[in-house]
């Protein structure tokens, strides 16, 4: 193990400077103000660094057996490194909070609200360095808004045929009938037409067809999913289609299927992920993920009025570059329904944040953003 010691008139060069001399591996041991400015005490452990160097290199000779007292060593030797990480992260986000004050505020804010770290760090990294609390609040919320993309009421100005998809109970045949009824209220029902394409769940197309009596639309039920393809095919002129297809688990094995069958559609139809607003960030990141094969056109977000959080959702659309159609926030068909709008959302990201109590103590804060490559900022 090597030590040293550097002093420099600030934090940020007294880090370049170990960086420069011991490099990446390198942990700050301790830090103190002086005379000069600042002082810290570093150090890299040289046998660590050639023991994984030697394991990665395929000319190294074969590793030496070591006894357990060695693999002890190593393991407290992990353990004092993980340690002194966690130091190091906390001088770097004490350092930033100290030189730029109101980036570490709205980057406290924007993790409240949910936005993930990376999106949030390139967000602040974009705001002008003179940009005061309330200018950069401002501009932070309107670079999320630019960031999330949004298709406009495209399908009930133009029509279209769209096909809903997404995991079982996020809302697909209450939103495809929200928007049948917007489409009848706007142009009538003579250009519509309804596929109960969801053979999986019970009573699924008893439903729709139930539905497209009660709006004196028609129909079309196909036998099995995969018929999906040939039904349209004969499908008539109609300017919107709705299609219904079955609600399945991201895990399920007979997804990748169902989604080959939408794939041989092709361009006789658009797809759209529906998302529920209420599920956990996570789950809505594995739910884009497995989709993305279909290439959906856009998404819509149900169940906003059940959610507690949007700011994960927000940074999985826009990290997706998936945009957003339609925004539906309850049951009554068809009030509870609105083209999105990115502003819209993202003040409500806020709004939720605020209601619940959202708060980021100093520890996330400090796992989050307080990384050695926040010195050079």
């Amino acid at each position: 193990m090597k030590i040293v010691r550097h002093t420099a008139p600030d934090m940020r060069q007294a880090l370049r400077a170990v960086r420069e001399q011991l490099g990446e591996e390198a942990v700050i041991l301790s830090s103190r103000r002086s005379a000069q400015g600042v002082e810290i005490t570093a150090a890299v452990d040289f046998d660590a660094a050639r023991i994984e160097a030697a394991a990665a290199s395929p000319t190294a000779p074969p590793p030496i057996s070591f006894d357990p007292a060695g693999q002890d060593m190593g393991s407290e030797l992990k353990t004092l490194r993980r340690m002194l990480e966690t130091q190091l992260a906390q001088l770097a986000w004490n350092e930033r909070s100290r030189r730029h004050p109101v980036q570490a505020e709205l980057l406290r804010e924007l993790t409240e609200i949910g936005i993930e770290r990376d999106l949030a760090d390139h967000l602040i990294g974009q705001l002008p360095p003179e940009a005061d609390l309330a200018q950069g609040r401002r501009l932070a919320i309107a670079g999320l808004s630019q960031y999330l993309n949004v298709t406009g009421d495209r399908w009930l100005e133009s029509g279209g045929r769209i096909a809903f998809v997404g995991a079982t109970g996020v809302g697909k045949t209450t939103m495809l009938a929200k928007l049948a009824v917007h489409w009848i209220l706007r142009h009538g029902p003579n250009e519509l037409a309804l596929i109960a394409s969801d053979t999986a769940r019970i009573g699924a197309q008893d439903q729709m067809l139930a539905l497209g009596q009660l709006l004196g639309v028609p129909v079309h039920a196909p036998e099995r999913f995969e018929a999906l393809p040939e039904l349209l095919a004969r499908l008539g002129r109609q300017r919107l289609v709705l299609i219904d297809t079955p609600g399945t688990s991201v895990r399920d094995a007979q997804l990748t299927a169902r989604l080959s069958v939408l794939a041989e559609c092709g361009p006789q139809i658009e797809s759209a992920l529906v998302l529920a607003a209420s599920t956990q960030a996570g789950a809505i990141e594995e739910t884009v993920r497995r989709f993305s094969p279909l290439k959906p056109a856009s998404c819509l977000l149900t169940k906003l009025d059940e959610a507690a959080s949007l700011g994960g959702a927000i940074s999985a659309l826009i990290r997706a570059r998936l945009p957003v159609s339609y925004l539906s926030e309850g049951q009554r068909v068809p009030e509870d329904l609105a083209p999105a709008r990115a502003l819209d959302l993202i003040t409500l990201a806020v709004r939720l944040a605020k209601a619940s109590g959202a708060a980021a103590d100093e520890d996330l804060l400090r796992r989050r953003f307080g990384r050695l490559s926040h010195a050079n900022t």
